[in-house]
């Protein structure tokens, strides 16, 4: 798929089908054909493959040809059968075009268009756009870092709330949730980690740029705003592995207490186990055997031995 958008008056809008694409000032390949990939290089664009995308030698994400500047970074996003992956995106920056090439779908570019020109920097450049589009993402990441962090107040929260009697599915149900976001705050950090790399390697260009004291502000917020989400996501982590340790706790107090049950239940039966025991041997002199009374005071010796145990087990506040 390709879309492309020109610039009418500060807003970006779609390019109309059968204009040229020479007019867009932002071509967003997505999954590309062969056709649109030729399309694309006719303008003297070299779009990078998904295997060029997916190699992680800085020198084959973060570098220069020309006046056109290739940037990759892994970004969280869904692929079209609703799979949630992490993939890189590239952008390609020359001074009149911001290219963008990617095999999975990142919110940022569904929202983006529609409110580029209330970015910090609009979009009358390809510069600005690019800027206005990194700024976009990293709002994205802080999004998800925002509702994971919900979701593991509220996982947590529950497994509080109902301790050691929680069913055994709300508990399994958790531990699944927790690690769900522990997942997705993984991608969010690799993310950020190139963003911050992306925006490290674009600083070092900027004054070539027209406008080199604008962009040099806004990117040093950028880069703020990314180390202070990694700071956040690093938090999160670690609430992440007390959510696990504390759902891990309770299904250990809940076997734990299943457990007991059995060792009491044992407890009371190995007394009158061992007096049927003896009265089970096999030996020709036992007195008892011979008497027409011997069968009830085994019975009796057996239940009160079993009462006897339990009397003791209440005593000493075991049960």
């Amino acid at each position: 798929m390709i879309r492309a958008y020109t610039l009418a008056g500060n807003k970006l809008v779609p390019l109309p089908e059968g204009v040229d694409l020479a007019e867009a000032i932002w071509i967003d390949l997505w999954s590309p054909t062969d056709k649109q990939i030729a399309d694309a290089t006719a303008l003297g664009i070299d779009v990078p493959s998904l295997a060029d995308m997916e190699e992680i030698e800085i020198s084959n994400r973060l570098y220069r040809e020309g006046d056109t500047e290739y940037m990759t970074a892994v970004l969280p996003g869904e692929l079209p059968d609703g799979t949630r992956v992490a993939m890189p995106v590239a952008f390609l920056l020359s001074p009149g075009r911001l290219v963008t090439v990617r095999h999975h779908a990142p919110r940022p570019f569904n929202t983006f268009p529609d409110r580029a020109e209330r970015s910090t920097t609009g979009c009358r450049s390809a510069e600005r756009l690019f800027l206005g589009l990194i700024e976009e993402i990293i709002a994205r990441l802080a999004d998800i870092l925002e509702n994971s962090g919900r979701v593991l107040d509220a996982t947590v929260l529950k497994v509080f709330d109902a301790g050691a009697d929680s069913p055994s599915a709300v508990l399994q149900a958790a531990l699944s949730k927790v690690g769900a976001e522990a997942e997705l705050m993984a991608r969010v950090r690799l993310g950020l980690l190139t963003i911050e790399r992306l925006l490290a390697f674009y600083t070092a260009t900027t004054d070539e740029r027209p406008d080199t004291a604008k962009i040099r502000a806004v990117l040093r917020g950028q880069q703020r705003d990314v180390q202070a989400l990694e700071v956040h996501a690093d938090f999160l982590s670690s609430r992440v592995s007390l959510s696990v340790d504390t759902t891990l706790g309770m299904i250990n107090l809940q076997q734990n207490k299943t457990v007991r049950i059995l060792s009491v239940i044992a407890a009371l039966f190995l007394p009158p186990t061992l007096i049927a025991s003896i009265y089970g041997m096999n030996f020709e002199v036992m007195p008892e055997l011979q008497q027409r009374w011997g069968y009830g005071m085994a019975l009796v010796m057996m239940v009160g031995s079993a009462v006897g145990t339990y009397l003791v087990l209440r005593w000493k506040k075991w049960l």
